[in-house]
């Protein structure tokens, strides 16, 4: 990923009412040294983070995902963020974005190990050509997450509903999948339910409805899958949040993997199994999301 454009944010108080931040927003070189040494980010993965699609210089879901930078950050005991500046940081990195797709990341860390403040930026990179994913699909496999369904519920210190900088897990659950000839991972609980892809949400179309795994399991609520609720719903269709069972997986008769970057992947296989491809609501959903929505 090649990084383009970055700032560094001063972080303000989240009930600051100051209208202009730009006087907190400093450029910096992306391929210059910002961070020291005794950062937590790097130190520990202490900190959270989102990713924003942009395309043509929008980006999608902006309060969506500041809500969710927001509801992270509670989860972490991170200061909260004002959503005016990160706002406004939003809007001046998408100034540099241009034409075609880009990827925006927001990281707010715990800042340096003793330190008074938190540290804060935001990046622009151009995003991965994802085009051969969104018309032919993905082939996933099936990863236990080590858990059962009802442990984020007694064990809210795991932080499973938090996006955090920690995704070694993720990056091996793709690694590992990659190993078994697929393309992607889907986690799924010790007691048999779906959960989320390592870097994505779960979609399926079971019996005419649209379903997906219910954010109360410790997965992340996806922007993206908002969107396409949205969407869905106003052509009419069902959409439900729901307890999956893995066997669903199987017995869908379309299924996909919904990310702000990456968009709609159809997935085309589960553990080796063949799984039908909708093409043209496949095309239609992409259609819908690289179009300007907000």
């Amino acid at each position: 990923m090649a990084w383009r454009f970055a700032l560094m944010i001063d972080p303000v108080a989240s009930d600051d009412q100051g209208g202009d931040h730009t006087g907190t927003l400093r450029v910096v070189d992306p391929d210059a040294a910002a961070l020291p040494l005794g950062e937590l980010s790097a130190q520990r993965g202490d900190g959270v983070f989102e990713s924003i699609g942009v395309v043509d210089g929008h980006p999608h879901e902006v309060d969506p995902h500041l809500e969710r930078l927001a509801h992270s950050a509670a989860l972490c005991d991170l200061p909260a963020p004002n959503l005016a500046q990160w706002r406004a940081a939003v809007d001046r990195v998408a100034t540099e974005a241009g034409p075609g797709e880009s990827v925006i990341k927001l990281i707010l860390s715990r800042g340096v190990e003793g330190g008074p403040h938190p540290t804060a930026w935001v990046t622009l990179a151009d995003a991965p050509d994802n085009t051969a994913a969104r018309r032919d699909g993905v082939r996933v496999v099936t990863l236990d997450r080590g858990y059962p369904l009802g442990v984020p519920a007694q064990s809210p210190w795991l932080l499973l509903g938090a996006k955090t900088l920690s995704y070694a897990v993720n990056m091996a659950a793709i690694r590992e999948a990659k190993r078994r000839g697929a393309d992607d991972a889907v986690f799924v609980t010790t007691d048999g339910f779906v959960l989320e892809a390592p870097t994505a949400s779960v979609l399926l179309r079971i019996d005419g409805r649209f379903v997906t795994p219910a954010p109360s399991a410790g997965i992340l609520h996806g922007t993206t899958q908002l969107s396409v609720f949205a969407h869905l719903k106003g052509r009419g269709l069902l959409t439900a949040y729901e307890t999956v069972p893995v066997a669903d997986l199987a017995r869908a008769d379309a299924a996909w993997l919904l990310s702000s970057v990456r968009l709609a992947a159809p997935i085309s296989a589960v553990d080796g199994v063949h799984v039908a491809i909708d093409r043209d609501l496949t095309d239609e959903l992409n259609a819908f999301l690289l179009a300007r929505r907000d």
